[in-house]
């Protein structure tokens, strides 16, 4: 009987398919984050709540491709990668999507009213958040080419080199969220407690979305290595 199962026929030629499909929601989901956070320096209340259901939506279509994944995963691959590589590198490209939940569902549970002078670094600092994760999901990309030269040769060393340039976006964006918290902690004698702690929060969950970037890449890297 033939199958109408989405991931069964994906998984049917390559068992990369679909967790390249997981990491093209995955970025979706990351990418309509800079517009909340355009929305919340404008003071549009109705564009954030918009945007916070965009990016709940994507989060949970990752979600249920991320389920489909592991239950059709078969226990054996006759690939050069192991199972159980391939569904760590699944939670880290997940766990991007949860992050871009967790900014998305504070941001519109609290007032989270932009403390003054950070607006123009915090919109960049996201972008440049938003720039790595979008990097790695282009790593992820290469996945069938380097099937098909066993993960050696000019290939391999093509995603080394990606890999090299996303670990530098992502020192970009600890540089940039180290200069917004100390901007936020020298402020904190005008701001609520309450606020500087959500803030920082905040900013940390920011730096996230581009440090699991990293991990995904990195996650590469131990691929062609093994």
């Amino acid at each position: 009987m033939r199958t109408t199962n989405p991931i069964a026929s994906l998984l049917g030629s390559s068992p990369f398919k679909p967790l390249q499909a997981h990491m093209r929601i995955v970025n979706e989901c990351v990418l309509e984050v800079p517009a909340l956070f355009d929305a919340l320096v404008a003071g549009d209340n109705t564009a954030l709540v918009e945007q916070k259901e965009k990016i709940f939506a994507k989060e949970g279509e990752a979600d249920t491709l991320k389920h489909d994944l592991r239950a059709h995963l078969p226990k054996s691959l006759f690939m050069p990668v192991d199972r159980r590589d391939l569904l760590e590198l699944l939670d880290l490209q997940d766990t991007i999507a949860n992050v871009a939940q967790d900014i998305a569902g504070l941001m519109t549970e609290r007032d989270m009213s932009v403390p003054e002078g950070m607006a123009e670094p915090l919109v960049a600092f996201v972008q440049r958040c938003i720039d790595t994760c979008n990097h790695a999901a282009t790593i992820i990309e290469e996945l069938d080419e380097l099937i098909e030269s066993g993960f050696r040769g000019r290939d391999a060393t093509r995603v080394q080199e990606m890999v090299e340039a996303l670990s530098k976006l992502e020192d970009e964006t600890d540089d940039m969220g180290i200069a917004l918290a100390q901007s936020l902690f020298a402020m904190e004698d005008d701001l609520k407690p309450v606020s500087v702690m959500f803030w920082y929060q905040m900013l940390q969950w920011i730096g996230d979305l581009a440090d699991y970037g990293e991990k995904v890449g990195d996650r590469m890297l131990l691929l062609i290595a093994r």
